[in-house]
């Protein structure tokens, strides 16, 4: 239906535009009135159209890769969705759906590009849209990204927490408790031999000043490799975490789903029902 002039002047994007260049513009969109749970577009629709929101409630979405539905967008009063498709002439990317009762400016390529020979300055108003949206889709793939816990934890660590990483890994191996058992075999039978003349006799006080140095460097050490492993352990429970709340919240909105879905089965059953009654 023809769009009524004063409903582009509450439109901010319009609102620059004078009365003459208003009437024109209104002459060339329409206006759309969406029902509540009326889909607006989904993916792979042709995006041959965009929408500025008047008013009521839309959600923009698209599916990840576990076929998960991810809120994109919440266009305000006076905001695009369906923007970008429009401009590349290219399949609708995301899904929008009215959740309650909406008004929409509906516009294609001619009408922009109508509007921007009037109102040059108008193309600086949709780039900023453009440019939330860019920054909103940025900060969902940040959050949303697949974390390792091993990687986060080996972004902060620094050269002593490898040291540590390195010297409790050697320190509980075979290898050490082999190559050390030797060294011990070998200084104290070298001792023995030497009998007067060796550098540490029985009971080999020297080499427990060593001993006991090396076990006061060495505890230390393991611990702060096992405070490291503890932090890997509770950063791998913050991503679990993570993991549950968004199948927590997938398992509810299947939920939602079914319960809509009874409920339009229970009204095809009422109209069934008086269909009948009036038979």
């Amino acid at each position: 239906m023809p769009c009524n002039p004063d409903v582009l002047r509450k439109v901010s994007l319009f609102a620059l535009l004078d009365d003459e260049e208003v009437a024109v513009l209104a002459s060339q969109v329409e206006f759309r009135k969406f029902s509540a749970r009326q889909r607006i577009y989904k993916m792979g629709d042709p995006g041959d159209r965009a929408y500025v929101m008047v008013s009521g409630l839309v959600h923009v979405t698209t599916v990840d890769e576990d076929q998960q539905e991810v809120l994109i967008d919440e266009p305000a009063p006076g905001e695009f969705f369906g923007f970008a498709s429009m401009m590349e002439q290219t399949p609708h990317q995301t899904n929008a759906l009215a959740l309650e009762a909406t008004e929409c400016v509906e516009v294609d390529r001619h009408d922009i590009l109508g509007l921007l020979q009037q109102k040059p300055h108008s193309g600086l108003d949709m780039l900023s849209v453009l440019g939330k949206q860019f920054h909103a889709s940025q900060l969902l793939v940040r959050v949303r990204a697949a974390k390792n816990a091993n990687e986060v934890i080996e972004e902060e660590a620094t050269w002593a927490d490898h040291v540590a990483d390195e010297v409790a890994r050697f320190g509980g191996s075979w290898r050490f408790i082999i190559s050390f058992g030797l060294v011990l075999v070998v200084y104290t039978l070298t001792n023995i031999v030497l009998g007067r003349s060796a550098w540490d006799p029985y009971p080999f006080i020297l080499l427990n000043l060593f001993l006991s140095m090396l076990a006061a460097i060495q505890a230390p050490v393991i611990m702060m490799s096992q405070n490291r492993q503890d932090k890997k352990d509770r950063v791998r429970g913050e991503l679990d975490f993570e993991v549950n709340r968004r199948s927590e919240t997938e398992i509810q909105g299947l939920g939602r789903k079914l319960r809509l879905l009874d409920e339009k089965v229970d009204d095809l059953t009422d109209l069934l029902r008086e269909a009948r009654q009036r038979e």
